[in-house]
């Protein structure tokens, strides 16, 4: 590369700004560290850049919205801006994202990480947005913003065909990191401050899939990485329950590092809503899940995606759900109202349910989640766990998690941020935190 090149870069400035989930922060990391090696200067939203990069999410209709939201705040703040949009949204709806006004450039998924062979010297841009079926490369990527913990992505796209979803639209089929490239980027972060890394992907238990067929499996990576130095913690963010295996379970439960945390998407609570979704479990699969893991990991956190509204959720299959998940032993919800979706098969469904009835039973759920979690939480009470403390501060308290994902408040020490520390947890306060003993410093690492 000529120096004349990096001479148009260097005194460029560029923001980013990340819509959607854990895999999307992990691609804007390493694309800011792209432009960085050529010579831009990383800024914040505020700080007038020269370009900015938007990376979107298409998950619900509000980030869509979000995404116009964004473009318009940043040519209040930098009117000469050079406004490029990639991610999810990107490679859905190019040709709608080049007619917003102010929007310069648009990169599907297969260009995103070729930033700079479609925009060259950011003069002028243009649609680049290939069909989906030429998303075959794999990109590897981790964030490296919070010094506590980063989102490494070691899986991406999806061979599954869920009725309301665009993200094997968006992503492309299911494709995968070598377990030796993860293993080296792990051990690369553990040269850091990094103490605690999570696993991202679309579908990362069907880890293994390079070039079209599978080669590796999700439980070996995992043992892999249980051995990796300089890293105290890795969190699986979340895992399909057919792909959620006895091993990987036994294992986990006995491991010297995999946080004690599931997050495993159920999506309803009703077979006859699963089918209709096209998910590849019923509620009896799903149990045993349950089951298997509080047998072995009483302490372990669950967390649970729901989407609520779905065409055919009658009130009888809702009270289902919600049955369901009243007597099933986990810890969250995390609830998605259902939203449509064009070019998914639950567009044409019949059984539309109300926006007005999605959201109060959203409202219903969010109540019941917070009944869980704080039953979880108080499951624990007098318990003594390991918290990372995060920089995190609010009137006076920082904050931090444990290995089983209870939120901890603590009062403000410098010495005990990026810290791991044993603490009893010893009440539920105010804010739904949880309240610890005194935590001793004099021993802290630095």
């Amino acid at each position: 590369m000529t120096g004349g090149f990096y001479l148009c870069f260097r005194m460029k400035k560029v923001a980013f700004y990340t819509l959607g989930c854990k895999l999307n922060f992990s691609e804007t990391s390493s694309i800011s560290r792209l432009c960085e090696e050529k010579g831009f200067k990383k800024v914040e939203f505020s700080d007038t850049p020269d370009v900015f990069v938007i990376n979107t999410c298409s998950v619900t209709e509000n980030a869509d919205k979000k995404c116009r939201k964004i473009v318009r705040e940043a040519k209040k703040i930098s009117p000469n801006s050079f406004i490029t949009i990639i991610g999810c949204y990107a490679q859905l709806k190019p040709k709608e994202i080049s007619e917003i006004p102010d929007v310069d450039a648009v990169l599907g998924a297969a260009e995103k990480f070729q930033l700079f062979d479609h925009l060259q010297d950011f003069t002028k841009g243009g649609v680049f947005a290939s069909d989906i079926k030429e998303a075959k490369s794999y990109n590897a990527s981790y964030s490296i913003s919070d010094r506590t913990r980063t989102f490494l992505k070691v899986q991406d796209g999806c061979n599954y065909g869920c009725a309301f979803c665009t993200i094997p639209l968006a992503r492309g089929k299911s494709r995968s990191d070598t377990i030796a490239n993860i293993v080296k980027q792990a051990q690369e972060i553990g040269k850091t401050e990094v103490k605690e890394i999570v696993l991202t992907g679309v579908n990362i238990g069907d880890f293994g899939i390079q070039e079209g067929k599978r080669k590796e499996k999700f439980i070996d990576l995992i043992k892999e990485l249980d051995e990796v130095e300089g890293i105290n913690r890795f969190r699986i963010s979340s895992i399909e329950p057919n792909l959620l295996t006895n091993e990987i379970i036994e294992f986990v439960a006995q491991s010297k590092k995999i946080a004690p945390h599931f997050h495993i998407p159920l999506q309803s609570g009703s077979d006859t809503i699963l089918k209709k979704m096209n998910r590849r479990y019923l509620k009896e699969r799903y149990v045993s899940r349950i089951e298997k893991i509080k047998r072995v990991m009483p302490h372990c956190c669950i967390g649970v995606d729901l989407i609520t509204g779905f065409p055919g959720e009658t009130e009888e299959e809702f009270l289902k759900t919600y049955s369901f998940l009243n007597e099933l032993d986990i810890s969250y919800l995390h609830i998605f109202t259902y939203s449509e979706r064009p070019n998914t098969v639950a567009l044409e469904m019949d059984g539309i349910v109300s926006k007005v009835v999605r959201n109060d039973r959203s409202k219903m759920l969010r109540t019941l989640s917070e009944k869980k979690r704080r039953y979880f939480y108080k499951f624990h009470m007098g318990e003594t766990y390991t918290v990372l403390f995060e920089e995190d501060v609010e009137d006076g308290l920082m904050h931090g998690f444990t290995e089983n994902y209870i939120r901890v408040a603590a009062k403000y020490d410098p010495l005990l941020i990026n810290e791991l520390k044993p603490v009893r947890l010893q009440s539920i306060n105010q804010s739904g935190h949880v309240d610890v003993e005194e935590v001793e410093t004099e021993c802290a690492e630095h």
